[in-house]
């Protein structure tokens, strides 16, 4: 039945798959391997910089993909968000199972925000979309998983095409923050076990995925030194964190919020981030990096 309404659907409003234009689908099954046939794994810019959590990507930004990706983005096609969120949603699992946070664990989605102007501009906020139906997919999976769209830009920012690592970085240094009352809301599911996860839906360089990390570790420090609390003063974190060193909560190097020793120091873990696309050459260069790159499933 639900082939039959889109065949007719399709004769009354044609429409045609977001990757290739092949007609009367949304997302033609060939698109839709590009998507997700090959599993989400981990992808490092290079240069890397400094304060990027460990990214996970659902597939490389190219061909089918690149083009799904900007029909959701820049045509409006609201439809796609399906199909983005799941890859998204994989992404999230694997970024989140990567560092150990496995179980029973809830993890909390922080999109990057657009800016207010794309938004007017797009009538839609697609990186918040696609995380609302990431964070929907996995409680649907028996995950506990909530979108917390707590960041917003501070200061206007440059558009960031044509601009290279470098002058990414210097456009959005600072550029993030914690909205009014995001903070004790992200600091509220951290203490009770939550483990942050950002979420794009596309990664180049990583300067809009550190500068997010650094938002977010800033305001959970300062939510911390404000309330007083000491590292391993919750009962819930101490438990999340299990007793491998390698996934006990730290703080993020040089952070001026909490210095070594602080009140903060050791509360809570890095944020893990999560995108639908990435560039191809981020694949490349951690395949051929030493060590094998932990994926949902295995092994790559």
């Amino acid at each position: 039945m639900r082939g039959w309404w889109r065949e007719v659907a399709g004769l009354v409003l044609p429409v045609s798959c977001g990757g290739c234009g092949r007609p009367r689908t949304a997302l033609c099954p060939s698109c839709e391997d590009e998507l997700t046939g090959s599993g989400p794994r981990r992808v490092r810019p290079s240069p890397e910089p400094a304060g990027l959590p460990v990214v996970y990507a659902a597939a490389p930004y190219e061909g089918g993909v690149r083009a799904l990706l900007l029909a959701h983005k820049e045509r409006g096609a609201l439809p796609l968000a399906g199909p983005l969120g799941s890859a998204l949603a994989g992404a999230v699992t694997a970024a989140a199972g990567g560092l150990g946070a496995t179980g029973g664990r809830s993890l909390l989605l922080v999109p990057v925000p657009s800016s207010r102007r794309s938004v007017r501009a797009r009538g839609h906020d697609p990186t918040r979309r696609a995380a609302l139906v990431a964070a929907g997919r996995l409680r649907r999976t028996g995950r506990a998983a909530r979108l917390l769209p707590v960041l917003r830009q501070r200061r206007a920012v440059a558009d960031q095409s044509g601009l290279g690592a470098r002058e990414r970085l210097a456009n959005l240094a600072g550029a993030l923050e914690v909205t009014t009352g995001g903070g004790r809301l992200l600091g509220e599911a951290v203490r009770a076990g939550g483990r942050v996860v950002l979420v794009d839906d596309l990664m180049t360089t990583g300067a809009s995925l550190a500068e997010a990390a650094r938002a977010v570790t800033a305001a959970l420090a300062a939510q911390a030194a404000g309330e007083g609390m000491r590292a391993g003063e919750s009962e819930g974190m101490a438990e999340a964190s299990g007793a491998d060193a390698v996934h006990r909560p730290f703080m993020f190097p040089g952070l001026a919020d909490a210095p070594k020793g602080g009140a903060a120091e050791g509360l809570f873990e890095r944020p893990a981030a999560a995108v639908i696309a990435s560039s191809p050459s981020s694949f490349e260069i951690n395949r051929n990096s030493p060590g094998s790159c932990i994926v949902a499933g295995g092994e790559r």
